[in-house]
């Protein structure tokens, strides 16, 4: 296998970025980040993706990416997720448990409005 160039990991990142990056016209119009660092795990992450997963499922949404990442660097509010929506800015839920899950679902994720009484942080921590 030859080595990878800097420019073969560019055009790698690129076709990575196309693929999770929410667009007018694209299959997904939201896409929810559960964050499942060891810290995540701990405190229920893996309820808080089933909660996600069955919801979508049994309203047969199929325009919801949902997705993982690691920690996001506040272990105290763990479980946590990132909601993406196209149009808005990021939202950040902490402290979550499946009934707020089910709650930030029903009135962000489908009704289009955040649940602000979960939320942290609307925004952008990285320039992108």
């Amino acid at each position: 296998m030859p080595k990878l160039t800097i420019d073969d990991l560019e055009k790698i990142r690129e076709k990575a970025k196309s693929i999770t990056t929410l667009r007018e016209g694209g299959p997904y119009k939201t896409k929810v980040t559960v964050h499942m660092g060891t810290c995540g795990i701990a405190a229920g992450a893996r309820k808080i993706m089933e909660t996600f997963l069955k919801e979508v499922e049994s309203k047969g949404i199929h325009d919801v990416m949902l997705t993982t990442s690691g920690c996001a660097g506040l272990c105290s509010r763990e479980p946590m997720i990132t909601v993406e929506a196209i149009g808005q800015p990021p939202v950040k839920y902490v402290d979550l448990t499946p009934e707020k899950a089910k709650e930030i679902f029903e009135k962000h994720i489908i009704g289009g409005k955040p649940v602000e009484k979960y939320v942290l942080a609307v925004g952008s921590e990285r320039a992108v």
